[in-house]
């Protein structure tokens, strides 16, 4: 594969085989520039660049890389080039690229623009691969020593490319060529339209890896051949798999919370070193907790220890379990599915008194700790209310300053307090008691008097 300078590579190549051709056309077997009385260039400049601010116009050609389009027949080509996570770089796919060129001939004088045009056009039907050794032939210096692009140019890997270069003329309709001379301000010139495919663009990062495969399943003893693929009838896969996540079964909340139980179910679980794997992509968290009590083939049991609570921020989680199945000799991974890690405020209720300006200040204690870039909002019954100071991370605990501070109901119960850290609030309905039961709200308030 090549690197990014493949595209200026193959114009410069262009440029090179379009000049070997006027410097001696096979079919006329002369130089053309002998034949027109001057010295021939080819330029790479946009149409509105090649003729000069005084309008003087000299006979040349002009090859201008006009468009660039994903290549149909490579783009699908390899496999996706990151994880899941977007972290790990699984492969290097190539990019595949046509470069679409315009090929137009200037005249200064009569006849001049169809002789270099029909000549170039001969070149290039004549060479329509652009071999290996054509392009080390163009990139080879004529005098040393070299500049720096064109050193970069000479390394850029074109002629390692699995795939060679064709040149195939490309049909462009009245209304198109029009268009293309009209959005370049420039006047018509005897043109011809060329497409160069495929450049193959690819990155030399590192990857991973697998290892090759040495058996497929477990080789018997006696005749040494490997069990191979068994066939089991069923639609449930033989694999170890989540079906869904209960974040907290004895309060039935919708979020998880530190030291509760969280229960993954699905099926094929059973075995041995059963842990639970949590990932975060924003704060590139890869946490692997064991299992809190024994269970069976569908389910798997853990808690996200409250000592832990500086490793485990308010957010979403990507959630998997790990187990070796019997018989097996390496542990197998689930799929992952998101579970959400909730607030939880722990010095509720609490009672507050207002200043003689009806300022009301209190602390709020909670778990787990709060991380620089996250947003956090105090609702106290209704009312959203923000941090007036910056916090200092990783935080436990938040002061917040209440001016003209609502005055608890004589008698009730107070505000009710939610913690919003991300987005995410702590839960402050009991949702234990099962249907037909109402539902209650939990004792998280704050009584201002």
């Amino acid at each position: 594969m090549s690197n990014a300078l493949a595209i200026a590579v193959v114009t410069s190549v262009l440029r090179d085989l379009l000049k070997d051709g006027l410097l001696k056309d096979r079919l006329l077997n002369q130089d053309v520039s002998a034949m027109l009385g001057r010295a021939i260039e080819v330029s790479l400049l946009p149409p509105d660049r090649v003729v000069a601010g005084d309008g003087a116009e000299v006979s040349q050609l002009n090859l201008f890389l006009r468009q660039v389009t994903p290549n149909l027949g490579w783009r699908n080509e390899g496999l996706p080039s990151r994880d899941d996570s977007g972290r790990q770089r699984l492969s290097n796919p190539p990019l595949a690229l046509n470069l679409h060129y315009l090929l137009s001939a200037y005249s200064g004088g009569d006849l001049h623009a169809e002789v270099l045009l029909g000549c170039a056009m001969q070149a290039l039907h004549e060479t329509p691969v652009l071999t290996r050794g054509a392009i080390q032939a163009a990139l080879k210096p004529a005098v040393p020593p070299v500049s720096a692009l064109e050193e970069a140019l000479i390394d850029s890997g074109l002629e390692q490319q699995i795939e060679l270069i064709k040149i195939t003329p490309e049909s462009l309709s009245t209304e198109e060529m029009s268009n293309l001379w009209n959005a370049t301000q420039s006047h018509f010139r005897p043109s011809a339209a060329y497409v160069a495919s495929v450049v193959l663009i690819a990155s030399t990062d590192p990857v991973r890896s697998p290892l090759p495969v040495l058996s497929r399943g477990i080789v018997h003893p006696v005749t040494l051949r490997d069990r191979g693929v068994i066939v089991e009838p069923g639609l449930m896969p033989p694999v170890p798999m989540l079906q869904t996540i209960d974040p907290d079964p004895l309060r039935k909340q919708p979020a998880a919370s530190l030291g509760r139980t969280i229960k993954l179910i699905g099926h094929h679980l059973d075995g041995t070193a059963r842990e639970a794997v949590l990932s975060n992509d924003r704060f590139e968290i890869e946490e692997v907790i064991g299992e809190s009590a024994a269970g069976g083939a569908a389910g798997l049991q853990f808690a996200i220890p409250v000592a832990r609570a500086a490793d485990f921020p308010v957010g979403v989680y990507r959630v998997g379990a790990r187990v070796l199945r019997p018989g097996e000799s390496h542990s197998r991974e689930t799929n992952r599915l998101a579970m959400t890690l909730a607030p939880e405020i722990t010095n509720l209720p609490m009672n507050v008194m207002r200043d003689g300006a009806g300022t009301a200040s209190f602390t709020i204690e909670f778990r787990p700790q709060l991380r620089a870039g996250q947003s956090v909002v105090l609702v106290l019954g209704q009312q959203e209310y923000r941090l007036q100071d910056d916090f200092v991370a990783p935080a436990s605990s938040l002061k917040f300053v209440i001016e003209d501070a609502p005055v608890s109901e004589a008698g009730g119960p107070g505000h009710l307090v939610r913690l919003r850290i991300d987005g995410i609030e702590n839960p402050i309905i009991d949702l234990s008691a099962p249907p037909p039961a109402t539902p209650k709200f939990l004792n998280q308030r704050i009584k201002i008097q």
